[in-house]
């Protein structure tokens, strides 16, 4: 099921996933990016089982969850996530004390957290090498997963835009696997985390982007 669902304004209150938009944003500069910690330690929220009272086991009722395509800020790309996420916009700034907007769009589904982040670098980002920008990206997130180091990392590109897609264990039973890529000075990151992030919940998230 798929439904649709376009941003305008960003919406108030705390996100539940504070911490998940926390630990993938990054303060942008020329020289390698900055890391910028979480305040709390990230969790993974992971379903709870019921037990069924009575002497007969009740069947749990599946209902497929909707997905929505997801139109960020500025219409940059579109992106299905399994439910409406919730919107938070990051204040950060430049090496050259430039101010600029991340914006984070983050959800939780089925024991799987998503979180979708973009912003628009200003004039004073060198973005004329995006797989330094994208390098320092990732050594500096790396500093958050249980070996300090990605397991992996796949160069490619998406839309003739360069990209890297990794993945790296935040902890036992925790994986994160990230997608980044600079088109422009648009920067774009998608992130899965759970206990598995190669199944068909995390396929159908990634293979959804649609830059335009």
């Amino acid at each position: 099921m798929i439904g649709f669902f376009r941003w305008g304004r960003a919406t108030k209150g705390e996100c539940e996933f504070a911490e998940v938009a926390r630990l993938l944003s990054h303060q942008v500069m020329n020289a390698p990016l900055e890391w910028r910690a979480p305040g709390r330690r990230l969790l993974i929220a992971m379903p709870m089982l019921a037990l069924a009272g009575g002497a007969h086991a009740q069947r749990k009722l599946e209902i497929p969850a909707k997905w929505y395509a997801v139109r960020v800020e500025d219409d940059a790309f579109t992106v299905e996530m399994p439910g409406v996420p919730d919107h938070r916009i990051i204040n950060d700034v430049s090496a050259g004390g430039t101010a600029f907007a991340l914006h984070s769009y983050s959800l939780e589904s089925g024991g799987f957290s998503y979180v979708v982040q973009t912003a628009l670098y200003p004039a004073d980002v060198d973005v004329t090498q995006p797989r330094r920008v994208l390098q320092a990206a990732l050594d500096g997130r790396a500093s958050q997963l249980a070996s300090r180091r990605w397991d992996r990392a796949d160069w490619r590109e998406v839309d003739t835009v360069a990209s890297v897609e990794s993945i790296g264990t935040v902890r036992p039973g925790a994986m994160l696997r990230l997608l980044s890529l600079l088109k422009g000075r648009r920067f774009v990151s998608l992130a899965f985390l759970g206990p598995s992030v190669n199944g068909p919940e995390a396929n159908r998230f990634f293979q959804s982007l649609k830059l335009r």
